[in-house]
């Protein structure tokens, strides 16, 4: 069996945890050719729907 929390954790502390995920996704992250918006690489620009590697 996994043990359980103890108690609930804070919104911030779950805000900063996925601030930080997101910063660490985003240190490899390429512009899209087509809008210049960031995206991640191999992936669909979540802006403009635009594929291309």
């Amino acid at each position: 069996m996994a043990p359980l929390p103890k108690r609930r954790h804070s919104t911030r502390r779950a805000g900063l945890r996925e601030k930080i995920n997101l910063a660490v996704k985003l240190g490899n992250a390429n512009v899209c050719p087509k809008c210049q918006k960031v995206k991640l690489p191999h992936r669909i620009c979540p802006n403009c729907g635009f594929y291309k590697l």
